[in-house]
């Protein structure tokens, strides 16, 4: 039975570090603090007597906070609440955590609070019973990294009897807490559960409750998740009355209640995450019955989110955000630390041009003629310095460490691309340049799937010789085992679901770890065949194969959260040392069959990583020739760029490929007068998308967009222009703006609001050349600068984007996998439309669009298919739902001892990393 903690024998006190000298600052711990100390103080919450909740703000010694802490623990009886909130630092040797205070240095453990002191003093107090909750980095990318073991070794040290240990094990460098957000996100969580309560939950909110709902609610965000670890009965303390709660009998029946962590619903919208991007995974939608499965944010989709270096998913050119864990101890310990939910790919500020839109013809199999080197080379469809060269070591240096190495969990783009040195899959993309990049090949299997049962399923037979790095066969069961992991969410979060949506949409299956009967819809036949049995045919089946979450995992090689640092290999390189954080080795794997892999060349003898999050330095290693190519492909720095433009040696290896993304405003029916057609319509014809492109950046960021389909989707049409956008070209056209706001009853024009992320200056400068074409016919417009880590939750919400009156939304969009169904689903299926996670902005509904989807997914013919993703683009264009703005491109810098560089569509316009050789 749940126990509310006596006010008047009870105490509180609550400690946190925003500012600080030498370390980011977190404003957010400041509000984290105020509101806390309310929550607990409200008389319908705990009832804490104000006195009795002592508040310290940035403490400079161990002192002051150990001494205010000794005489709480010495005055209260019944049950003692110390919060600490702001930055921590690890003393990687043993694994021991420091609080940070304002006088803290990186790297320097000892200028912090020693949380063994703090936790001693605790202990040593009157008090029955202790509650302690951390919410600090120990994990950060600006503080140093942990291991797996020090983390673990952190947790062991707030596990005494009597405690409830709430803990999301950090297997990656940080957990986020954007500029601009008003708390930290799992205290903000824990705020707003004390707040509202749970309708139809219990009178008294247990620590079981909140975490079942704190849990989540992070986990609906893409944010890290906490676990739990129970002795005794410290579950039943409770921390507040639920606000929510109503005696039974009295008025409307509560919702539903949720005591334990609901299953992850399908699909997360956003991101990415990871995404030029954001990929910020943002929170997922609600079920839906009988709807098709719908792509998840890709690394490279950036709708509106965080980093992950994804084009698609997120945007590369990242916003820095403060990073924090939450750790814990004694009753109550709350460790989390996560990842970065989206990155960024391309450069949002760029500035010069030569891209060329990729050729549309048949592969040859052959390089096609063209430009061998030279600027923008590698971008148009050549090979730039093809070679055979074996040996060398290839060196690549990133802004950040990957999400996870782990291939069933990664969402960052380049973490796809670059895995592929040491995963395969049954089917991948072959090795061409440009457009022929897009082609599925055969790499595990022997050919290419045998679809049949009207295109629900697929058969493949493995080729012979394909082997592990310890020379075992790769099997059919180790491909189906590798695919299962994706559902086990609960232990190994993260990466796309698109493949539980298509094998399993009710979400029956439980994972390998909780059920060892399998998949159903899975199916090994002996060591070389195996069979996916859909419940829908899916034509895009085969490329959700082809990406990493397809890979194959050894049954018995498998670590569960730990495999991230250190994958087994069927590919040919594998793990050399890694030290998260700072640098990666792989190394030849001498049992890889090179006759049983007709994808990869293998040509450096290895390939190394090195982490600088240092744009400055990181440009300058690069120029200098110590190292050959930024894995993350997230564009130069202004100044970079600026350098190696003066420079024609290094202007000669500029490259500024197509991304797959598009930067585009909704135009949401549900704000007036956006509901009238002829009302979106003039807003299209007023806009002049040629300033917003300078805005952007010029000509480096992108191509003029006349509709919504990207040229590297097949069913985009170059020739296509229905508001006149290339014919003018990129100018307004006033005259038609006008007479379509006559059309639509506001001859004078009308007023809205335009809303864009805060956090990316060239959307900024974009929605304000926007807001001065349209004054120009009277459309007047306000711009809210929205806190970018919050931008997708609430443009992700009709009912907000409606009470707030966004008329216009600036946003951007990438696909998972290169087609309509990953790319123009989400914004353009009525049946997608969420309360929460909504991608579909615009909310547009057309029951001619559902069905044409329906008809293009089903099919297995890509022209075909195609064709009715053409159809689909030209009625989301007769609906003026969306003003496209840009089809994006980014700009990548290639070394000089690379060979065989091209850039590569599956891989968001990314270089090819597996065909890459080095000359010296």
């Amino acid at each position: 039975m749940a126990v509310l903690p006596d006010p008047a024998t009870s105490r509180a006190v609550l400690i946190g570090t925003s500012s600080y000298a030498h370390l980011e600052q977190i404003p957010a711990v400041a509000n984290n603090l105020s509101a806390l100390a309310g929550a607990l103080c409200a008389p319908g919450s705990w009832g804490l007597a104000p006195e009795h909740c002592t508040i310290i703000e940035d403490p400079s010694t161990a002192v002051e906070v150990l001494e205010a802490v000794r005489t709480a623990a010495e005055e209260a009886t019944d049950t003692l609440l110390v919060y600490f909130a702001g930055h921590g630092l690890v003393e990687p040797r043993r694994g021991e955590l420091f609080l940070g205070l304002t006088g803290s240095i990186q790297h320097r453990s000892y200028t912090g609070l020693p949380y063994g002191t703090l936790r001693d003093v605790v202990l040593d107090g009157r008090a029955g019973r202790q509650v302690m909750l951390l919410d600090c980095c120990f994990s950060g990318r600006v503080l140093g990294f942990m291991s797996a073991a020090s983390a673990e070794a952190v947790i062991d040290q707030v596990e005494i009897e009597g405690t409830y240990l709430l803990a999301s094990v950090p297997d990656t460098s940080f957990a986020l807490a954007p500029p601009g957000e008003p708390h930290t996100a799992f205290t903000g969580e824990l705020l707003r559960l004390l707040r509202e309560g749970v309708p139809g939950g219990p009178e008294l909110l247990d620590l079981d409750t909140v975490y079942a709902q704190v849990y989540a609610a992070l986990r609906a965000k893409g944010r890290p998740l906490p676990q739990k670890r129970d002795r005794n009965t410290a579950g039943g303390l409770a921390l507040a009355r639920n606000a929510a709660w109503a005696p039974p009998g009295f008025g409307p029946a509560p919702p539903p209640y949720d005591h334990e962590p609901t299953p992850l619903p399908p699909y997360d919208h956003e991101p990415p995450p990871p995404t030029p991007y954001d990929h910020e995974p943002p929170p997922p939608p609600t079920p839906l019955p009988a709807v098709p499965p719908m792509p998840t944010w890709s690394p490279m989709a950036l709708p509106s989110p965080a980093p992950l270096p994804s084009p698609g998913g997120a945007a590369r050119g990242r916003r820095r955000a403060v990073t924090y864990g939450l750790a814990g101890a004694l009753f109550v310990a709350l460790v989390a630390a996560g990842v970065p939910l989206a990155m960024s790919w391309m450069k949002d500020s760029s500035t010069d041009d030569s891209g060329q839109h990729p050729s549309k013809s048949k592969s040859s199999g052959k390089p096609k003629p063209g430009p061998t080197s030279g600027n923008n080379a590698a971008a148009k469809g050549s090979v730039v310095n093809l070679s055979t060269k074996r040996g060398g070591t290839l060196k690549f240096i990133s802004k950040d460490d990957a999400d996870y190495w782990d291939p069933q969990r990664t969402y960052y783009g380049y973490v796809w691309n670059f895995s592929r040195y040491y995963a395969r899959q049954l089917v991948t993309y072959a090795p061409k340049p440009g457009k022929d990049g897009t082609e599925l090949v055969p790499d595990l299997a022997e050919k290419v799937a045998k679809v049949t049962n009207g295109g629900k399923t697929y058969t493949y037979t493995l080729r012979k010789g394909i082997t592990w790095e310890d020379g075992s066969p790769i099997t059919a069961e180790d491909i189906k085992y590798g695919i299962e992991r994706v559902w086990a969410q609960d232990e190994i979060s993260g990466g796309p679901i698109f493949l539980q949506q298509a094998l399993d949409p009710d979400l029956t299956y439980k994972g390998p770890y909780k059920d060892k009967l399998g998949l159903k819809a899975i199916e090994t036949r002996g060591d070389r065949t195996i069979v996916f049995k859909l419940p829908k045919a899916n034509g895009d089946f085969e490329r959700m194969l082809a990406t990493p979450s397809g890979s194959p995992v050894k049954k018995e090689k498998d670590t569960k959260d730990k495999y991230t640092d250190r994958p087994f290999s069927s590919g040919p390189y594998k793990f050399g040392p890694y030290h998260p954080d700072k640098s990666l080795e792989l190394v030849r794997n001498t049992k890889w069959n090179p006759s049983s892999d007709p994808i990869r060349t293998a040509l450096p003898n290895r390939i190394t990583v090195a982490v600088n999050n240092n744009d400055q330095a990181r440009a300058e290693a690069l120029f200098s020739g110590d190292y050959d190519l930024d894995l993350g492909s997230s564009g130069l720095t202004e100044p970079a760029l600026t350098k190696a433009k003066g420079s024609s040696d290094l202007n000669a290896r500029l490259d500024n490929p197509y991304t797959q993304t598009l930067l585009f405003a909704a135009l949401p029916r549900s704000v007036k007068p956006l509901e009238n057609v002829h009302c979106r319509k003039a807003v299209l014809y007023a806009a002049d998308r040629e300033n917003m492109q300078t805005a952007s950046g010029g000509v480096l960021s992108g191509d003029i967009a006349p509709h919504m389909l990207p040229p590297t989707i097949t069913g985009s049409d170059s020739s296509y222009d229905p508001y006149e956008t290339l014919k003018k070209p990129g100018k307004p056209n006033a005259t038609k703006a006008e007479a379509e706001l006559k059309a639509c009853g506001k001859p004078n024009g009308f007023t809205t609001t335009i809303a864009v992320r805060n956090n990316r200056p060239a959307e900024v400068a974009v929605a304000e050349s926007l807001q001065s074409s349209l004054r120009k016919v009277g459309i007047e417009t306000e711009i809210d600068q929205i806190d970018g880590s919050q931008y997708a939750v609430t443009m992700g919400s009709p009912a907000t984007v409606k009470k707030k009156g966004y008329g216009i939304v600036i946003y951007r969009w990438g696909p998972d996998f290169p087609t309509g169904q990953s790319f123009l689903q989400p914004l353009a299926d009525s049946r997608f439309i969420q309360s929460t996670a909504n991608a579909n902005v615009a909310e547009l509904d057309d029951p001619t669009i559902d069905h044409l989807f329906d008809t293009a997914i089903a099919e297995q013919d890509p022209e075909k298919a195609g064709s009715d993703y053409a159809q689909i683009n030209r009625r989301i264009s007769d609906s003026a739902a969306y003003l496209p703005i840009l089809f994006q491109k980014s700009v990548l810098w290639r070394g000089s001892r690379l060979t065989n560089v091209y850039t590569s569509e599956p891989w968001q316009g990314a270089y090819d990393y597996v065909s890459l050789g080095v000359s010296g």
